[in-house]
């Protein structure tokens, strides 16, 4: 073999390396695998909705062209997907030990369905086809998914082997420290049936939607009820494995009434009651309450948990500020209609009548519907606009204070998490991913979560280099560090030591070291150890150059 074939074929081992590690390697974290794979995830939901907006022609027809273009596009992005893993293929772990990697590649479920996928429209080049049959198998690329589910069941399943089903069914609806990646796809099917049958309630109220797409409404309503009923009855049976919900009966009741079960339960019985009760009553009214679905979101926001939270601990300050609201509401109605009945008797028939004045009145809102006449009643407007400035701004003031402070709190309680990891001086791999997840719940960037672990090494000594390097920095003190790690651990306090005297010297030498001299010899001003002290440094000085 010549030189010129030995230097092409290790380039093409660096290359197929290359880029097996950065398109397909999870074990390297710095790679793009899960952004690789998030990116085809999202295309083939696109295609997806894609296919179901075809069916729309007040969307299709003016816009074929765009869809067409999508369509080439998608099938370039799976084509690239799949042409890349059948190249990289001796490189993957599972087909690395066959005889022909490729071949086997090419043998695998997963190659066989993005195959399928791709196949018809390039055939469709060659031979006559139906070109609606050709855009009917793009459904196929929903089999894709399984390609990150599939890993997930078996980690899943690996990890929950020798637990009762009712705690598997619990770990997969519920973080767990054996929930693995598993709950998280779980987790993000519901959000997408969530959002799915939210966005089909509000396209049903189109009326040029709603009369080509009525029956897939209809079908999409099921499969999403099927769906959260489904998740429902998996909570309420896996609950008694929560130690708050021990008991068979007692415990799944109790979950049942807490907050997010009743969210649960309210976004399916309005299908239920309309299917059992439709020919007693008239419940088309219940449809609208599938919108209470989009509650069900909280459950997967931190954002709105940490609400919840701020809500429940300042409802105490919340109830008062809503009494002072409903007070100066009540005062402002009955003098608006005091002022204005006899001037506007069909806008302020009644003080009940006169609190919606009230209210936009002093929410600063003023809609302009109804607006006082008689001088009194403008001046008495005047008045409550300005202290409705003031008044309504409490609860919304209380709130952003909260949960700044709740932040606080989370990110005090991560620190104290921290310290405690780095008690054996150094970070596991699963404290590490306890660390990111964390981070990730406080929309902490990576660049603050590397600024806390540094702060903590620090105070906990294990980095004497990054605490000098910090401490001339910020001009932290070393009376800054805590006297308890300090008291554990002689050689930072060596360190330390060596930083306070060299300090002092610097002061020294630039001071009037006479007058500091006749300063220090007053007993009145200095002690006798500080004076000696003074006299060893004075010694030791180095003049500066």
């Amino acid at each position: 073999m010549s030189l010129n074939s030995i230097s092409i074929l290790s380039l093409n081992l660096r290359v197929r390396r290359r880029i097996y590690d950065l398109f397909f390697n999870a074990l390297i974290k710095k790679s793009y695998h899960i952004q690789f794979e998030h990116f085809i995830t999202y295309m083939i939901v696109l295609n997806m909705a894609g296919l179901v907006l075809e069916h729309i022609p007040i969307i299709y027809e003016s816009r074929q062209h765009l869809f067409h273009f999508f369509d080439m596009f998608s099938l370039g992005v799976f084509t690239l997907e799949y042409a890349l893993r059948l190249y990289v293929a001796p490189e993957d772990p599972t087909f690395r030990s066959k005889k022909i990697p490729r071949l086997a590649f090419f043998k695998s479920p997963f190659a066989l369905i993005d195959l399928i996928s791709i196949l018809p429209f390039y055939l469709g080049a060659f031979f006559q086809a139906d070109l609606r049959v050709l855009r009917a198998l793009r459904l196929l690329r929903l089999f894709k998914l399984f390609r990150a589910v599939t890993p997930a069941v078996h980690h899943f399943l690996e990890q929950n082997k020798n637990k009762s089903f009712r705690y598997k069914i619990y770990a997969l609806v519920n973080e767990t420290p054996t929930s693995g990646e598993l709950h998280h796809i779980f987790d993000l099917m519901i959000v997408v049936w969530v959002i799915l049958s939210v966005l089909s309630v509000i396209l049903e109220s189109v009326q040029s939607v709603n009369y080509y797409l009525h029956s897939e409404f209809v079908i999409l309503d099921i499969m999403a009820v099927a769906v959260f009923s489904t998740e429902y009855l998996m909570r309420i049976y896996s609950s008694p494995e929560d130690p708050r919900f021990k008991d068979w009966f007692t415990g799944r009741l109790k979950n049942a009434t807490t907050p997010t079960s009743i969210i649960d339960l309210l976004a399916i019985i309005p299908f239920y009651l309309e299917g059992f009760l439709h020919h007693l009553f008239d419940l088309r009214f219940l449809r609208v309450f599938r919108l209470m679905r989009l509650l069900k979101l909280a459950r997967y926001s931190d954002a709105t948990q940490s609400l919840f939270i701020v809500i429940k601990r300042e409802w105490p300050v919340m109830k008062a500020s809503a009494f002072i609201m409903m007070l100066l509401v009540m005062l402002a109605a009955c003098l608006g209609y005091l002022f204005e009945h006899e001037a506007q008797p069909d806008k302020f028939e009644n003080i009940p009548q006169s609190i919606y004045w009230a209210v936009i009145t002093l929410a600063s809102v003023g809609y302009g519907d109804i607006s006082p006449i008689t001088p009194a009643g403008r001046a008495m407007t005047i008045l409550l606009a300005l202290l409705g400035i003031g008044i309504f701004a409490i609860p919304a003031a209380i709130l952003s204070s909260a949960l700044s402070d709740q932040l606080r709190i989370d990110r005090e309680t991560m620190m104290d998490e921290l310290y405690h990891m780095l008690e054996d001086g150094v970070i596991s791999s699963e404290e590490q991913e306890i660390i990111e997840a964390e981070a990730k719940r406080l929309h902490l960037s990576k660049s603050e979560l590397d600024r806390l672990l540094e702060k903590a090494k620090v105070q906990l000594g294990l980095d004497h280099a990054a605490a000098t390097k910090e401490a001339q920095t910020v001009g932290v003190a070393s009376s800054e560090l805590s006297l308890e790690f300090l008291s554990e651990r002689p050689e930072l306090i060596a360190e330390q030591l060596k930083i306070t005297i060299s300090k002092l010297q610097q002061i020294v030498s630039i001071s009037d070291q006479d007058q500091l001299y006749q300063y220090f010899s007053d007993h009145r001003k200095a002690t006798p150890l500080q004076l000696e002290l003074l006299k060893l440094l004075l010694q030791n000085i180095q003049k500066p150059k």
